[in-house]
């Protein structure tokens, strides 16, 4: 079986493989990893539903995807999803229902990064609100959708490493409010969310798998001037050296929606069903202190990932 690495491309993942008759999900397609991830999948003969909070802003940055499906014989269709509004989310997912047609794999690849203090329309704190709550709702009410055997693929982040979820205080209520921490909380909800989506469903052969793409650079660090990203990646690089390990290197954007793809199409399911994928392969626990590789034991935990679904049933209003 061949290996991938963190130098891996989308096309590098998919070499050889056809994707005719497969139906895939992505949101956030309307910049950076999500134009990519639903490109590679067309242009393997993929049938894709790309979901965007601004649909004229994804029209005009999936003229490739569209390219890529006209010469593949696969398809691309947009859907209006605004993860930060729960309204915007039911009628998204009721029109996904009402379709009927079913999903082999759903990537919620769409979210926001150290954004300012807010709230999204329902009064939830914007990262946790849109990264997890978001998500959470849309991917639970169309679960009947995916197909025996299909999988759901929710992009995380190394930044889970910031901060376990704090369900005693979700909405930063407290007034202590830190861009860094908040996305942590999120990110590592997004990693317990694919833990217990897998246990819930691996009945039906669906597994759930988390991930971290790698860094970046796109539309993601809108909320970063150039010397907090300098600062941020030169603490990385301190945690990096301090853990024996290589200095940060950004990757492409291909290099970086590689996992999403691996992932989604390739990977052995029983491998990563409940896991944490970096680099295109399975990592490894590193409860140590900084931004490096590895997941912290808090993010893979049952009984966190129990007590999350819990919590977010409550702040939603529906359960699952």
């Amino acid at each position: 079986m061949t290996r991938f690495n963190a130098k891996s491309t989308t096309d590098d993942v998919l070499a050889g493989v056809y994707l005719a008759g497969q139906r895939f999900l992505v949101t956030g397609v309307s910049a950076g990893l999500g134009v990519e991830t639903a490109r590679a999948l067309v242009a393997h003969g993929a049938d894709v539903v790309g979901a965007a909070r601004d649909l004229a802003k994804a029209e005009a940055a999936t003229g490739a995807i569209r390219e890529a499906a006209a010469a593949s014989g696969g398809s691309f269709e947009l859907i209006a999803l605004d993860l930060a509004s729960l309204a915007s989310v039911r009628a998204a997912a009721d029109r996904l229902l009402a379709d009927g047609r079913p999903f082999d794999v759903i990537i919620t690849n769409a979210g926001v990064m150290a954004a300012p203090f807010g709230k999204t329309a329902d009064g939830f704190e914007t990262q946790f609100g849109t990264n997890h709550l978001g998500h959470f709702t849309f991917v639970n009410r169309i679960a009947p959708l995916i197909k025996d055997g299909g999988r759901l693929v929710s992009l995380a982040s190394s930044g889970h490493r910031f901060s376990n979820i704090d369900l005693d205080d979700p909405n930063f209520d407290r007034g202590d409010y830190d861009p860094w921490i908040a996305y942590g909380r999120a990110k590592t909800a997004n990693i317990l969310f694919a833990v217990e989506f897998d246990r819930r469903h691996r009945g039906r052969g669906i597994r759930a798998a988390a991930l971290h793409p790698g860094g970046i650079q796109t539309e993601l660090s809108r909320h970063l001037d150039d010397g907090a990203l300098a600062a941020l990646v030169e603490q990385i690089n301190a945690s990096a050296q301090a853990a024996g390990g290589d200095a940060f290197e950004f990757k492409s954007i291909p290099q970086g929606a590689a996992t999403s793809v691996w992932a989604a199409t390739v990977a052995e399911p029983d491998e990563i069903g409940g896991r944490y994928l970096e680099d295109c392969h399975v990592a490894e626990l590193a409860d140590g202190e900084g931004l490096r590789a590895g997941f912290r034991s808090y993010a893979l935990d049952p009984d966190n990932a129990k007590a999350l679904w819990a919590k977010s049933e409550e702040m939603v209003g529906e359960r699952f």
